[in-house]
């Protein structure tokens, strides 16, 4: 088929074209550049965004390039004054329609904000350098992250609209772990020294966050903590086969070569008191989690043998003996459960099953962590609440559940355990209640706290309501995963920043306009 070929005039320039080519593509197969924000030549235009018009001889009015088919002899302009002020116009009328940048739903998912389309792009191109920039600018500790996060980025994703979600979280992690080995590892910059000194209660993620960006501003930084090292659940909380404590310990050196000085064993109260923090400091930040495990509410929970799903995980990970014996029931459905009852298989208990009220469905354990949970031989025994636990001279020896069954929604939105009239008694040796976490304030009670018991500070301030101490992190919004508390951190750090250099520490919301996009 011979194709009929057209000559036209674009600029004063003579130009041939195939016939049936819009006026557009000719001026780009030409390099003449005409402006457009919406055209895709994979798809036929039904709407404009009104940017590419250009002036045709014979015609009173503007036409639009994209859709418009060239014609033999046609004298076409791309850059007269007439054009120009039509463009200003349609994109003076763009924008007064148009809310803002536009969001990606993984950074609106994340609660640390972190730029998810920035480094995945940046990891794709192989600059792995620039992606941990990127990503140092809101989280110190990717690499521990990117292995732990439960990635409400990834729930958030629009690609699953297509095949599945991208891997954030593992890319996260990935470029931390390249950068950690690398012969030069990233170091951000530092701001020379303000003379102002600031100290971080905790050094859990919160605390680490928060004393990593003020160290970068250039403040005098010491983090007391109440444990031997570092990292708070990271390190305590969350079992080493998730997150080996060696990678842990490389984020956080980093931390220290900032300048930042680390006091172990301190606990507020016992060794130190909050007040003379107040003295010593221009300001300090209190990131004290939540480190107490919820009681499970039932007769015999104080026997010997049933403990606490933190403090379980805490001993074990201080190498502290555990005696379980062989049968062993942890108490709960989320990830502190989950990592309770590997642990215990990890231990040695012959026989270790998770007990939880609802069913699979609401568990609020990732599901990757309850298959692997499945696939190491932890049992899940489904719609039983515990009613008494039994023992024998003081030691648990069984546990008396009540069968339930689902009714209506309850204020999670999760269908409500109801008792179903039936029991059933499992004889065990050891019960881990992994329920729930609770803030223990004992040393704080000078500060103003929650009904729930939790440190009261300002939701855009992180003040409490002693003036120049801040909070954040478990110990103020109580227990949360890790991108939260960091999240917090490095708000409390920005807020306390501007209180030292005298202005105001009040953050001010941005403003998001929400559409639903198929």
């Amino acid at each position: 088929m011979i194709k009929v070929m057209i000559t036209l005039n674009i600029n004063g320039k003579e130009l041939k074209a195939k016939a049936g080519q819009t006026i557009l593509s000719i001026a780009r197969e030409n390099r003449i550049d005409i402006p457009t924000l919406c055209h895709d030549e994979r798809v036929k235009p039904y709407g404009s965004c009104g940017l590419c018009v250009v002036e045709v001889e014979g015609s009173k009015n503007l036409l639009r390039s994209c859709s418009i088919e060239a014609q033999d002899g046609m004298c076409i302009k791309t850059d007269t004054p007439k054009i120009y002020n039509s463009r200003k116009l349609t994109l003076e009328m763009i924008l007064s329609d148009h809310t803002g940048d536009c969001r990606p739903p993984c950074l609106k998912a994340c609660p640390a904000q972190t730029d998810c389309q920035g480094y995945v792009g940046l990891i794709a191109n192989g600059q792995y350098r620039e992606a941990v920039a990127l990503l140092k600018e809101r989280i110190p500790l990717p690499a521990s992250i990117g292995l732990v996060c439960p990635h409400p980025c990834e729930d958030a994703c629009r690609r699953q609209l297509v095949e599945e979600s991208v891997s954030i979280a593992a890319l996260k992690a990935f470029v931390g772990y390249q950068d950690l080995n690398s012969d030069t590892t990233f170091m951000p910059e530092q701001k020379p020294a303000s003379g102002k000194k600031t100290a971080v209660v905790g050094a859990g993620p919160a605390g680490l966050t928060a004393a990593y960006f003020l160290a970068r501003e250039g403040h005098q930084v010491t983090v007391y903590e109440a444990m031997p090292q570092a990292g708070g659940m990271l390190r305590y909380g969350i079992p080493r086969y998730r997150l080996p404590k060696e990678l842990l310990d490389q984020e956080i050196e980093i931390i220290r070569k900032l300048g930042v000085e680390f006091i172990y064993n301190s606990r507020i109260g016992q060794d130190i008191n909050l007040e003379s923090l107040i003295n010593d400091y221009d300001a300090v930040f209190l990131g004290i989690g939540a480190w107490e495990s919820s009681r499970i509410g039932c007769t015999g929970e104080d026997s010997q043998g049933v403990i606490g799903g933190i403090e379980f995980l805490r001993d074990v990970a201080l190498n502290r003996p555990v005696a379980l014996g062989q049968r062993v029931a942890v108490i709960g459905g989320g990830n502190t459960a989950m990592d309770a009852a590997r642990t215990a298989v990890r231990l040695g208990g012959q026989q270790v099953m998770v007990l939880y009220r609802r069913t699979r469905a609401e568990m609020p354990a990732q599901d990757i962590e309850i298959r692997e949970a499945e696939e190491e031989g932890v049992i899940f025994k489904f719609l039983v609440a515990p009613e008494e636990i039994i023992n024998d001279d003081g030691r648990v020896a069984a546990i008396r559940m009540h069968k339930m069954e689902l009714g209506e929604p309850d204020s999670s939105g999760r269908r409500r355990p109801m008792p179903a009239g039936e029991e059933e008694i499992i004889p065990l040796d050891t019960i881990v209640a992994a329920i729930g976490q609770q803030v223990n304030p004992a040393g704080f009670e000078s500060l103003k706290l929650s009904r729930w018991g939790t440190i009261d500070a300002g939701s855009n301030s992180f003040m409490t309501s002693i003036e120049g101490v801040f909070a954040g992190g478990d110990g103020v919004s109580g227990p949360g995963i890790a991108i939260e508390a960091i999240a917090q951190g490095r708000a409390a750090a920005e807020a306390m920043i501007k209180y030292l250099q005298g202005e105001s520490g009040e953050a001010v919301p941005g403003f998001l306009a929400e559409k639903e996009v198929s």
